[in-house]
């Protein structure tokens, strides 16, 4: 054991500056969760009198909060099944395409929104589903009614998850590309032999094929079904569309910095960070036994 030590000790060393971040940063502030029981004051820091689970009663009597669950799992859900769908669609697509020039162009072109921010991205989005936007300045031009995208609160989840999935399933068709091009080849040559047209050997072959990669990709999302997007929304959403609009995130903003109710915002966030942890495990454990991916 010492003598396998030894000789990997420059790669231990190279783990050395990440994991004094990664212990500044992400275990040192878990003393901060103490916060959630207690009636903090800022005055006192951590030595505010405790309040035991009146901070999570007082949140779980709040209609708002239950509100903001429906919200988040409501789009999150939606998120990431068309954020599996659309990127399989769009490989399967791709795939079909004989020049490679072509090939490379659109993967290109699809996976460049994957590379801006949601602040960029909301800049933009709000100058194209604007009142004055680019679609509704077109709408007008046929005689129909503008659109409001970001101040209908009955539209609006439907604009996050479109444009979420619009940024994000280029690389999701990258993963899945890369999927198909470990087909053998000789599968599609005699199904073609016995009078296989291109549609029968999609379903046959490549999505029987491909499955193993879509569940472990489905399985493995089910860690982010309590992250609908604090970006994307939050630059976004305005108070028009709190009610359909507001997730968790959100919510923890602005309890926690716009309002100063710490011990409250703390409590959300530990109730949060818990579920999702759990979906995590367990989105690990499926990941285990239905498509055998394993960590350690």
């Amino acid at each position: 054991m010492l003598a396998k030590l030894k000789r990997q000790k420059s790669y231990h060393l190279m783990l050395v500056p990440g994991v004094i971040l990664t212990f500044i940063f992400s275990y040192l502030p878990f003393y901060g969760l103490i916060i959630a029981f207690q009636d903090y004051n800022p005055g006192m820091g951590f030595q505010s009198p405790w309040a035991g689970m009146e901070n999570f009663q007082h949140v779980f009597n709040q209609p708002n909060f239950l509100r903001t669950i429906w919200n988040t799992l409501y789009m999150s859900f939606f998120k990431i099944a068309l954020g599996i769908v659309v990127p399989v669609f769009f490989a399967l697509l791709l795939n079909e395409v004989a020049r490679s020039l072509f090939k490379r162009t659109f993967q290109t072109l699809v996976y460049i929104p994957n590379f801006l921010s949601w602040v960029i991205m909301a800049g933009i989005l709000i100058d194209i589903l604007g009142s004055d936007g680019f679609v509704n300045t077109l709408l007008g031009v046929f005689g129909i009614e503008p659109v409001s995208f970001l101040g209908s609160p009955s539209i609006f989840p439907w604009t996050m998850i479109v444009t979420d999935v619009w940024k994000g399933f280029g690389f999701g068709t990258v993963v899945y590309l890369a999927a198909l091009t470990s087909i053998d080849p000789g599968l599609y040559e005699a199904a073609l032999i016995d009078g296989a047209n291109r549609w029968k050997q999609t379903i046959y072959i490549t999505l029987p094929l491909l499955a193993p990669t879509i569940v472990l990709m489905s399985v493995l999302s089910l860690g982010n079904v309590l992250n609908a997007g604090f970006d994307q929304i939050f630059n976004l959403y305005s108070p028009v569309v709190y009610e359909t609009g507001d997730i968790i995130d959100t919510y923890v903003y602005r309890l926690g910095i716009q309002q100063a109710q710490y011990s409250i915002a703390t409590a959300v966030g530990l109730f949060k960070s818990v579920v999702s942890c759990i979906m995590v495990a367990l989105s690990y454990v499926l990941a285990n036994k239905v498509a055998g991916y394993r960590i350690f």
